[in-house]
């Protein structure tokens, strides 16, 4: 195996063995054998982090029990790790992410960006001044169908766009949860979160896949956020209108307060040509119908399966893939680019990864949404 074909070295900030997202990161970042973990600063506390680091098999004195002390040792050892997988409380992303940034070692971060738009420039700073690639973990993108769907977009297959619609209702914070929930405890606190608590958790992916699948830029928009639990300090619930400025008009749901919605993430594209749809939780088939014509079920790996690049797939048509797979396509793309960085060549991959500016339009997405809401639902710009 060639310097360039053995695993990239990885460390992961926050993220513990009992944390659900560390876990998925883990997983997805060792499907293809591309990664392997080697560092981390796993929890908040020494003790924890320290524990964390044992249950996964990290050397003791590669546990580490801040993100600073690790970008700083690692960025060191000759052995040192490559990229960092940041999986913090989205108050966090900022300040880890520009100590590894500012030390030329790759950042792979959880979305949104950031809590404040505020530390999102701050972060797109960092990432200027860095050698370093900065991937957001956007993982929706990452599903083959969704590629397909861009490409048909792009191909003209649908005509001009004129109607996107995107959804993303769940139902986990209809009541009040109790306070050891800990994914419920800093989702809906403000000073963890941001100001967006649905419309940053969700929503966020909602309208970076509208706008991955379409192309499309938005512009304005107007929104409607509820905070319908008792005591709640963010919001719970969205409704929001889209205005982008190629004439496209847009509106987009999220809710964690839906009964009866687990991860119902749901897309709709309509153009002067026909349209297509496609819902997260039945991930391999997508509905397609040409004006005027019966709709064709599309399928992932299927007959007419276009868009879809060979490494995106890993099993035959009609062995369902989802949301481990998604993210490995994100975790996989990544390591080609960073493969490409080391061998001096043009990141291939690169212009399919959520970025920076994918992560500061989210967050003005966030901004804009609570300006609005506050302004009784008033049209105001990006920005």
């Amino acid at each position: 195996m060639s310097e360039f074909e053995r695993p990239i070295r990885l460390g992961m900030v926050g993220g513990g063995n009992d944390a659900f997202i560390g876990a998925v990161h883990r997983i997805a970042a060792r499907i293809d054998g591309q990664f392997e973990l080697v560092a981390g600063a796993l929890s908040s506390t020494p003790e924890k982090a320290q524990a964390s680091g044992q249950a996964l098999g990290l050397a003791p004195d590669r546990s580490y029990d801040d993100f600073k002390a690790m970008a700083i040792r690692e960025a060191r050892l000759k052995d040192g790790i490559e990229a960092v997988a940041i999986v913090t409380p989205n108050h966090v992303h900022m300040a880890a992410a520009r100590e590894f940034l500012k030390r030329g070692i790759h950042v792979i971060c959880d979305k949104p960006l950031t809590s404040t738009l505020a530390d999102a420039r701050k972060m797109a700073q960092a990432v200027e001044k860095s050698d370093a690639l900065f991937v957001l973990t956007h993982n929706y993108t990452g599903y083959p169908l969704i590629r397909q769907a861009r490409h048909m977009v792009a191909n003209g297959d649908l005509g001009d766009i004129r109607v996107v619609q995107v959804e993303y209702p769940q139902d986990w914070l209809t009541e009040p949860q109790p306070d050891d929930n800990k994914q419920a405890s800093w989702r809906t606190d403000p000073a963890r979160s941001g100001a967006g608590g649905s419309t940053g958790d969700i929503g966020t992916h909602a309208f970076n896949l509208a706008c991955f699948v379409t192309g499309l830029t938005p512009e304005s928009l107007c929104a409607d956020l509820q905070s319908f639990v008792d005591g709640r300090q963010v919001d719970d619930n969205a409704h929001v209108m889209l205005r982008f400025k190629e004439g496209a008009r847009g509106m987009l749901w999220c809710s964690q307060v839906a009964p009866g919605n687990e991860n119902a993430l749901r897309l709709r594209v309509y153009g002067s040509k026909g349209g297509i749809e496609w819902e997260q939780e039945t991930p391999n088939v997508m509905r397609h119908t040409p004006f005027g014509e019966p709709t064709r079920l599309l399928t992932r790996a299927g007959a007419g399966a276009i868009g879809q690049p060979d490494h995106l797939t890993r099993t035959p048509g009609g062995h369902p893939e989802g949301y481990l797979e998604g993210f490995a396509n994100i975790y996989l793309e990544t390591a080609t680019c960073i493969r490409d960085r080391q061998a001096g060549k043009q990141a291939r991959a690169l212009s399919m990864l959520p970025g920076i500016e994918d992560g500061l339009l989210g967050m003005a997405f966030i901004d804009a949404c609570v300006r609005s809401s506050a302004r009784n639902a008033a049209w105001v710009s990006l920005g």
